[in-house]
């Protein structure tokens, strides 16, 4: 599957890809985001670690020169599909969002058209909320959630349209 929409393009995500992710390094407090490295995804087979989660659950996000500017995971609930996405730290912030979140989109919607399109986020990822919100999506919920850190508020986002 490759999805093209506006700047940036859709494509299964390769092995050098996630090894690529895998070397980001986000500055504080957006480093908790970051992933283990590589060769160990790839022991354990955690997350894209493992080649067959990898090739039903993640895509790359490319722009029109084919680089890679990120990540998306479409992890498939009942009738819902999460979105987890990541963008190289470099384009953070740079008001890219709302057109890397619309490919995003647009691919799950092709992927599981009937499902409802969620997302999860800390509550303090302002810059985050943001661009979700400019890309269509709303705040349904707020609740605790167990993590590596410890206890921390999430917002649930679901997909509304723009």
């Amino acid at each position: 599957m490759n999805l093209q929409h506006e700047s940036f393009m859709i494509v299964p995500m390769t092995r050098e890809h996630a090894e690529t992710v895998c070397a980001w390094v986000y500055e504080p407090p957006y480093d908790l985001y970051g992933w283990l490295p590589w060769d160990q995804m790839e022991t354990l087979g955690v997350e894209f670690g493992d080649p067959e989660v990898r090739q039903s659950q993640y895509v790359s996000v490319l722009d029109a020169d084919h680089t890679l500017c990120g990540f998306a995971q479409f992890f498939p609930l009942a009738g819902v599909t999460r979105l987890g996405v990541g963008m190289r730290p470099d384009l953070c912030g740079q008001g890219l969002g709302k057109s890397f979140m619309q490919a995003v989109v647009a691919a799950a919607r092709e992927r599981r058209p009937g499902d409802e399109i969620d997302l999860e986020v800390h509550t303090w990822n302002k810059r985050a909320i943001r661009a979700y919100g400019k890309s269509g999506f709303v705040i349904a919920d707020t609740y605790p959630k167990l993590t590596p850190e410890g206890e921390q508020l999430f917002h649930c986002m679901v997909y509304e349209g723009v």
